[in-house]
């Protein structure tokens, strides 16, 4: 498969390169420390807010309510 590596552009090939996508370890470096830089983000949710509404809350006042027997 040919591909331009996501750093530099420079054309590459996945049969010829072991460091596909990227054209060399350099490049593939200078990605991994996007990431870890957070450069890079995820722009969707981690998770559903509407998951986290039938979570107990810190409030002891309000959980007691759910408690009354």
């Amino acid at each position: 498969m040919r591909h331009r590596c996501p750093i530099c552009h420079t054309a590459t090939d996945s049969e010829k390169n072991a460091e596909f996508p990227f054209c060399s370890d350099r490049c593939r470096l200078i990605d991994l420390g996007n990431w870890a830089t957070e450069k890079y983000r995820i722009s969707a949710p981690l998770f559903d807010e509407s998951e986290t509404e039938d979570l107990p809350t810190d409030d002891p006042e309000k959980d007691s309510d759910d408690h009354v027997q």
